[in-house]
């Protein structure tokens, strides 16, 4: 019976210590054993671990892939043009035991924090070496690799691998802003003015040559009234000279209804002439009068 009961708590003693001494490492993860804060172990692959219960420890680092988004910094470019830039970079921890002695026992807190000294100097450093107008491009491709490179040289020594960079946003400051769209305003504006300026003078000669245009057809339907006209009159004249060489009494008796129809018509105006005046010849007699002119 005492035996037992001896046996029991050497028994849950053991298993007590077999558990401490194991620990799992899970696929997102990695570990290392630390003894009296020496790496004894590096624990990279997913399954079961062994420690010395109480003497070693077990610290777990992430084995994915984690981000890092910097803070907006500005860069004076090759031609003195500030600009706001931010990038997103991804980053794995890749060396453990190198890891640990540059980070210390902070972790990936404090990792992020020299990383992100490290990549904003890697920004820096790039596009300070390039004109602005390529940062401001789409085609940032090149610029991009060159600071992921640059990082990653650096980052090397904190165990730690650099895997891209990408720049979120490349601005001109908040203080330039207005000024470039005044200045972009006045182009456009500029650019309006002459528009309509050459459209203006474009109108002018379009209007003169349609005043010209008037001008010469109005001349000439008038040369060609004036030439009709002289043609219709002379017609007029040829008919009259041959109705007068045919009947020379008829021709003067229509001679006379015409002008005893302007003479009589409707009016203010008298005339004045005795009654036996030759103008009412045919008025009170048969007898032919001489034409009237």
């Amino acid at each position: 019976m005492n035996r037992s009961a001896l046996i029991l708590p050497v028994l849950a003693v053991i298993v007590a210590v077999v558990l401490s001494s194991l620990f799992i490492v899970d696929e997102r993860e990695k570990a290392l054993v630390l003894q009296f804060g020496q790496v004894k172990q590096v624990k990279e692959e997913p399954g079961l671990g062994f420690k010395i219960p109480l003497i070693q420890e077990v610290v777990k680092y992430e084995d994915r892939i984690l981000g890092l988004q910097t803070q907006p910094l500005e860069v004076t470019p090759l031609d003195d043009r500030r600009l706001v830039v931010d990038a997103f970079a991804r980053w794995r921890i890749v060396n453990l035991i190198d890891f640990r002695e540059a980070i210390g026992s902070a972790g990936e807190d404090a990792a992020q924090v020299r990383l992100n000294r490290i990549v904003t100097a890697a920004i820096r450093e790039v596009l300070g070496g390039v004109p602005s107008n390529r940062v401001l491009s789409e085609d940032r491709t090149a610029l991009m690799n060159q600071i992921r490179d640059s990082a990653r040289r650096s980052a090397l020594s904190l165990g730690v691998d650099v895997v891209d960079v990408r720049l979120t946003r490349t601005d001109l400051p908040e203080q330039n802003l207005a000024a470039t769209y005044a200045r972009m305003r006045a182009e456009r504006e500029r650019e309006a003015a002459d528009e309509r300026a050459r459209g203006e003078e474009a109108a002018q000669r379009v209007r003169a040559t349609a005043d010209r245009t008037v001008i010469e057809l109005t001349s000439d339907a008038r040369r060609q009234a004036e030439v009709i006209r002289g043609e219709a009159d002379a017609e007029r004249n040829r008919v009259y000279a041959e109705a007068f060489g045919r009947d020379p009494e008829f021709f003067a008796f229509t001679r006379s209804l015409t002008a005893y129809e302007r003479a009589l018509q409707g009016g203010n105006s008298s005339i004045v002439m005795q009654p036996d005046s030759t103008f009412f010849e045919y008025l009170r007699s048969d007898r032919p009068a001489q034409p009237q002119e």
